[in-house]
């Protein structure tokens, strides 16, 4: 589902292109209005995917909301629209917790978890089905097999010796996603984020069919700051290959940048470079030595987040170098006293390590390209058209590849081989939280000694992530073009020695 466009898709493209329009074009006078009327503006006569239009509007109504950053009302008060809007509306980040929340009037309360039998069973005579369920939940009705949901333990023993695959496993689409078992019921059966469990990566939001799950935005807040014509430095991910199609060159991406009103752009795999250089080093010198059984990587903080959330008792192997984002934004930071740092890329949760106190001076601002593409709609930005006149600050083809699943790990073994090459090198990596989490079981087991771990929380890594808009195997191509194209292979080792903190 993730890789086609969806109405799910073409609806939070509308919202967040009006909610941009309204951080740009209104004023104080009219801002309560342009909000109000936004539901209008998307849902104008009939309704199209649910049962009236009341109700499509009131889910868009609290779309809104979560693209200007502010918490779903409350089912059972009377909470106006713009409630909270005060607050919001300002040039500089605005983040009210959670990040991600179900919106309840666009659940449609699936099943969490049943087996039952679809109109493929034959009836045979062998009934494969009774047989093997522990719980003789299974009997013939009506000449077919038919499941007792009440003595049902959900093995799957059914499904697995059906022999015409008539046996259906239901699972909520969100919960099958969340690696982290972060999906719970409220008590009208609805999807409930468990925020104890929750690492923000957003794979719910994206294989949710009726778009019930989303995050909240900055884009309104950036907006505004754009109008205001404060300095502004987009940091870019290396990911942004292929995001804005496929004639949009960096040259062209970069020109589109500076038009929306960004006064610079860096690429934030110049930060990649860094981590790549100091990463080695790290390894090198505690991980090789013996001093620490093994090593993580930091840059996916939903994987950061997952291993200090399960496994707390690992907090001192998690590397202590800084993201490619905070590296990246401390070195523009530098350059640029005067000016605020946005973040462009594909993951949600960085919306979070935004936030953390040791960062949050640092980056000012996190959007997606999921809502950068409305923020050229709104602007009526089209980045195909430009000819581009600059290219982005160059770096190396080993931190662009911080994009892929691999790559991460990979760079550092780069490095590690070019300038450490009596070092032995054992590199692991995992994508998806579910297979993070098998990967931090055994190197908690002592079986992953000696080991530096990449930990991927999206499938594909950063490519894949909740806030792309292309398939993964198609930006994928685009990037390992990038890559071959990437006049330097490897950072210089020199990098180590700047300072960031």
């Amino acid at each position: 589902m993730r890789n086609l466009d969806t109405p799910v898709k073409q609806i939070r493209h509308k919202i967040f292109t009006e909610v941009t329009r309204v951080g740009f074009e209104s004023t104080d006078e009219t801002l309560i209005h342009d909000i109000e009327a936004i539901p209008y503006n998307i849902v104008e006569e009939r309704a199209q995917y649910r049962e009236s239009i009341y109700r499509e509007r009131a889910v868009a109504s609290e779309r809104v909301r979560l693209a200007m950053g502010l918490s779903l009302r409350p089912e059972n008060k009377a909470v106006h629209l713009t409630s909270g809007l005060e607050a919001s509306n300002i040039d500089e980040k605005y983040y009210e917790p959670p990040l991600m929340q179900v919106i309840p009037s666009a659940c449609a309360a699936c099943p969490p978890n049943k087996y039952i039998v679809s109109d493929m069973c034959r009836g045979c005579v062998a009934h494969p089905c009774m047989q093997a369920c522990p719980k003789g939940a299974i009997s013939m009705v009506n000449g077919r097999s038919y499941i007792d949901q009440d003595k049902c333990i959900k093995c799957g023993k059914c499904k697995s010796v059906c022999p015409y695959d008539a046996i259906s496993h239901n699972v909520r689409p969100c919960e099958q996603a969340c690696g982290v078992k972060a999906i719970g019921s409220d008590e009208q059966g609805r999807a409930k984020i468990l925020d104890d469990k929750c690492v923000s990566c957003g794979m719910c939001m994206v294989s949710c069919p009726f778009g019930a799950i989303s995050d909240k935005s900055q884009i309104f807040q950036l907006a505004h700051s754009l109008r205001e014509g404060n300095k502004i430095i987009a940091i870019v991910a290396p990911a942004y290959i292929s995001q804005f199609g496929d004639d949009v060159t960096p040259r062209k991406f970069k020109t589109a940048l500076e038009i929306l009103g960004f006064s610079d752009v860096y690429e934030v795999a110049l930060g990649a470079d860094i981590g790549a250089i100091s990463e080695a080093h790290h390894y090198a010198n505690e991980v090789a030595t013996g001093n620490l059984p093994f090593l993580l990587t930091s840059c996916c903080p939903s994987w950061s987040m997952m291993a200090k959330k399960f496994f707390p008792d690992m907090i001192d192997n998690i590397s202590q170098e800084l993201t490619p984002m905070v590296a990246t934004a401390r070195k523009v930071k530098q350059e640029h006293p005067d000016a605020k740092v946005v973040f462009v890329g594909p993951c949600a949760s960085k919306k979070l390590e935004a936030m953390r106190t040791t960062v949050r001076s640092d980056v000012d601002f996190v959007v997606t390209f999921e809502e950068l593409d409305a923020m050229f709609d709104a602007r009526e930005i089209d980045p195909a058209s430009f000819e581009g006149e600059e290219s982005l600050h160059n770096a190396t083809a080993a931190g662009r590849g911080y994009a892929v699943a691999g790559g991460v790990a990979g760079a550092i073994e780069a490095c590690l081989k070019e300038y450490y090459p009596d070092v032995p090198v054992h590199i692991e990596h995992a994508e998806t939280l579910a297979d993070c989490k098998k990967m931090l079981t055994l190197a908690k087991a002592g079986k992953l000694k000696g080991c530096m771990i990449e930990g991927m929380a999206c499938p594909g890594g950063c490519m894949g992530g909740a806030g792309t808009n292309v398939p993964f195997t198609k930006s994928s191509k685009a990037l390992k073009k990038y890559l071959a194209e990437s006049s330097k292979k490897l950072p210089e080792k020199e990098l180590e020695e700047i300072h960031l903190d």
